[in-house]
């Protein structure tokens, strides 16, 4: 490959992997070509997302981290704190080097799609929940600044297990699948000294060949010797601390490594078969990082109400989640990389009494008694009830607003809702407090203008985010994405209400409508506070609007839009043939339906009249036709 009188074969890092040996054409491809290009011709000095070397002064910000030597000697650089306590001294050969070199986290799935060359992440459900990350050419690289300018740039932090060469690769593992994704996309962002792109390729994996090492029948019964000298009958407590620094078991030449899952199944066989009434556990030590193997304890130890993990290398609070189903009184768990990740103590043992909500000890320190009721069989949460309006003359009322309100707010012109306005009226718009990128979110054209008063701390916005006077309020509304509400999965509830105020909530399921391409389709779930007062005959003026949106669950998904909704029209019965009418006149005296929904029936059964009489029978009988149905 030529460029600029350079030849590049198609091992050169310099070329852009994703269009090797293709005949790509047109837009895409030069303009790779020319970033690429664009990038050598700079020098790719940035030192971006604060990795190693100093920027340059075209300050590209492309995220590239440059090689040199202050990747490895300058810490005041390195957002990454190993732990955050000191290393050990000494160690137990490459693992032990290697678990090191950074810290882990447990994060969500990550999928990935296999390539033929490897260069990118598999596709389906890993099952072993590890993943393969390979450097190509990484062999030229010194490990310690590759380690360092990786952990760098990438925003999850990682413990890379089982580093090695082969060939010209590099290749170690993570058991973390959300850095497996971060590290995916790291491809192309490092630059070494030469000015090559270092690629990183990720790919799911079975357990790495260490942790399938099996214990030897005869190390087998070493171990259970190991274990009954260091159990206590009189407690029934057996201490595992540091097991493989045992001088019986390193005298004999056998390693005892709980992180592997063989051998933590080995030890937890030993206690079924042996001691089963075990109260107390000890496996303080031992570089432990994950509990999967721990599960078993729950069924096969199921007195165990004190246990000791203290001095491992657990990341998440999520692990423990893991050994939900033991009622342990006493746990610890200090001096793990976890225990960092609270902002106080008072989250750290909310965090953990959710898992174990007995629990009166945490890292040996008293906690205050639970508060709670301890129910051993399932309990059954009443279903909610419905709507609760008060009386029947102010449900008729509140029925009417709504079937006015929400014709007009779902026409596409809202302009019409100024009569609905007090002249006084305010209106604030909330969604959910969340510390993610609120524009990846469905939420995105709403959060702009929450007043979340969790997020916004500024008197001053929070002033400025409330929607004063009925134009502007109704000039908000309309600048909202165009919605169609169901009718049938509103609950109404009343407040408060008097001869001059009446307050109700409002809550229910809408969907975004696609206009002109400019918003997408989305189901969403909404509650809306009125604060309304007389006017007229019989109507109601808003002075307070409360709306809160938030993203649907799946059951509420399932369940909406399910009853005929009725189409707004300026004519409650347009231009109708004279059987037609007949039969609309007869059709709502039976059924008890104004004459619009009526028609919504007769016209989805193709007006054949006993047709939608039984579908009318069955929607009643299943509770799905709205109340507005029936206010004629």
């Amino acid at each position: 490959m030529a460029d600029g009188g350079h030849y590049y074969n198609e091992h050169d890092d310099r070329t852009a992997p994703q269009f090797r040996g293709r005949k790509t054409r047109g837009f895409y491809k030069s303009r790779a070509y020319d970033r690429s290009r664009r990038d050598r011709q700079r020098g790719n000095q940035s030192g971006g997302f604060g990795g190693p070397g100093p920027r340059s002064r075209l300050e590209d910000t492309d995220g590239d981290v440059t090689m040199s030597d202050n990747s490895q000697d300058n810490s005041s650089q390195h957002r990454f704190k190993p732990y955050g306590r000191p290393f050990r001294k000494g160690g137990d050969g490459r693992f032990d080097k290697d678990r090191r070199q950074g810290k882990g986290g447990r994060g969500g799935g990550g999928n990935f799609r296999g390539d033929r060359s490897g260069g990118s992440n598999g596709g389906g459900r890993n099952r072993s929940g590890w993943y393969k990350v390979t450097i190509p050419h990484g062999r030229k690289y010194d490990k310690k600044w590759l380690l360092t300018a990786l952990q760098n740039i990438c925003p999850i932090p990682f413990t890379p297990v089982q580093y090695h060469v082969d060939h010209n690769r590099v290749h170690f593992y993570v058991d973390d699948s959300s850095a497996s994704t971060a590290l995916h996309k790291c491809s192309h962002k490092i630059t070494d000294t030469d000015g090559y792109k270092v690629e990183v390729h990720v790919n799911p994996s079975g357990l790495p060949s260490f942790l399938l090492a099996d214990l030897k029948p005869e190390h087998l019964e070493h171990l259970k010797q190991c274990m009954a000298k260091r159990f206590d009958g009189s407690q029934q407590a057996l201490d595992l601390n540091n097991i493989r620094t045992d001088p019986d078991l390193v005298s004999q030449n056998i390693e005892v490594i709980l992180n592997r899952k063989t051998n933590m199944e080995a030890v937890i066989k030993v206690i079924e078969e042996n001691i089963p009434e075990l109260t107390c556990l000890n496996l303080s030590n031992n570089r432990i990082h994950k509990l999967d193997e721990l599960t078993d304890l729950v069924s096969k130890v199921p007195h165990l109400n004190t246990l000791n993990l203290s001095h491992n290398e657990l990341k998440s609070d999520r692990e423990l989640d893991k050994l939900k189903g033991l009622k342990l009184v006493e746990l610890w768990l200090n001096r793990n990389p976890l225990c960092d990740l609270f902002k106080d103590q008072a989250s750290y043992i909310s965090a953990v009494r959710q898992r174990f909500p007995r629990l009166l000890k945490l890292d040996g320190n008293d906690l205050p008694p639970p508060i709670g009721f301890d129910v051993e069989t399932p309990t059954t949460i009443p279903p909610c009830k419905g709507s609760c309006f008060g009386s029947d003359e102010i449900k008729a009322l509140i029925l009417r607003f709504l079937q006015q309100y929400y014709s007009i707010y779902d026409s596409g012109n809202r302009q019409p809702l100024l009569d609905a306005y007090h002249d006084g009226a305010s209106l604030s718009l909330t969604t959910p407090y969340s510390t993610q990128n609120p524009s990846r979110s469905s939420l995105g054209e709403y959060h702009k203008d929450s007043r979340n008063l969790k997020r916004i701390k500024d008197s001053t916005i929070r002033y400025r985010l409330l929607k004063h006077t009925r134009l502007n309020v109704v000039a908000f509304l309309n600048e909202l994405p165009k919605t169609q509400h169901d009718i049938a999965s509103f609950t109404v509830d009343v407040n408060t209400y008097t001869n001059t105020l009446l307050s109700f909530t409002i809550s229910g399921i809408f969907k975004e409508v696609v206009v002109d391409g400019k918003s997408r389709e989305s189901t969403m779930a909404f509650s809306r506070v009125f604060i309304t007062v007389p006017v007229g005959n019989n109507g109601l003026g808003i002075v307070n609007d409360q709306l809160f949106i938030r993203m649907a669950t799946t059951e509420e998904i399932r369940r909406a839009f399910v009853a005929p909704a009725p189409t707004p029209s300026s004519s409650p019965v347009p231009t109708l043939t004279a059987p037609q009418q007949e039969m609309l006149a007869a059709f709502s005296q039976m059924s008890g339906m104004n004459l619009e929904w009526s028609q919504k029936c007769l016209q989805d059964n193709e007006w054949v009249f006993n047709r939608a009489a039984d579908i009318f029978t069955q929607l009643k009988t299943d509770g799905k036709i709205p109340d507005v149905a029936f206010i004629k």
